[in-house]
């Protein structure tokens, strides 16, 4: 399976929400950060011309980007996974404007929070509609990869392992350690089950002082659960997600990508 860079720290603008983009952007790159995911918080954030100037923020500080993560989650259950089948072409013509940004900012992967849980779809339905949204993202060169979400149906490793066997190479993950741990789940399991087909990963620690924390901050083996992704050819980015509630000064952002970036150079 091809892999998208080597196993590297990075940090989501979405930490800093509710920040303009830009602003994010270019807080993160000026304090160090040189990999990022970028969070598009709303339809005109998608226009070439404002692509462009983030494209630009990122090559003027040598930085990149390694993935999208869409404001349109909501809309997903019913966009994608209703009976009304018109909106399926929808959809994914309007994903396209996302797919044509990435190529723009050199990003792979397109972040996926799917059908929420209280309005669940079968299975199968679930996993073909992701299908169809993965192979109009190939004519890009984007991989779309499903996130773990607690109030999604993605939230039970049960499901991600019968989406996985279901859909063979096409299904890619991207694992959210918070979202594992409200959704009573096991970071470390869901990385040996799924192995390989993680390609992407919200970091995040956890412990008596909440299950959203800077790395460090909690209880949780940062070092073992990546020990354990790079034994199953993980090489792609550990990307900081946190809320703006679980920090104080965005400096402890650029601190903590570069403890995370310690504990990969040691793995």
């Amino acid at each position: 399976r091809r892999r998208i860079r080597n196993m590297i720290a990075g940090v989501s603008t979405a930490c800093i929400y509710p920040a303009l983009l830009e602003d994010s952007l270019s807080d993160l790159v000026s304090m160090g950060v040189k990999n990022t995911e970028i969070f598009i918080n709303t339809n005109c954030e998608l226009k070439t011309e404002f692509i462009n100037l983030l494209d630009s923020i990122l090559k003027d500080h040598g930085a990149s980007c390694c993935a999208v993560h869409p404001f349109t989650c909501p809309s997903e259950p019913m966009m994608l996974f209703s009976a009304y089948k018109r909106r399926i072409n929808d959809i994914i013509d309007y994903y396209k404007y996302f797919f044509q940004a990435m190529n723009i900012l050199g990003a792979k992967i397109f972040v996926f929070h799917g059908n929420k849980s209280l309005t669940p779809v079968p299975d199968e339905l679930y996993f073909e509609r992701f299908a169809i949204l993965a192979e109009a993202a190939k004519d890009f060169g984007v991989i779309v990869a499903q996130e773990n979400v607690s109030r999604c149906q993605s939230r039970s490793l049960e499901f991600l392992t019968a989406m996985s066997q279901y859909l063979g190479n096409t299904a890619n993950f991207v694992l959210d350690v918070k979202q594992a741990i409200r959704a009573g789940e096991d970071p470390e399991e869901i990385a040996q089950k799924l192995g390989n087909k993680i390609i992407h990963v919200h970091m995040s620690d956890h412990g008596k002082k909440g299950d959203c924390l800077l790395a460090g901050d909690g209880e949780f083996n940062i070092s073992r659960f990546l020990s354990v992704l790079k034994n199953d050819g993980f090489n792609g980015s550990v990307i900081l997600e946190l809320y703006r509630s679980n920090y104080s000064d965005i400096s402890e952002l650029a601190d903590n990508y570069n403890y995370i970036k310690q504990i990969i150079n040691k793995l």
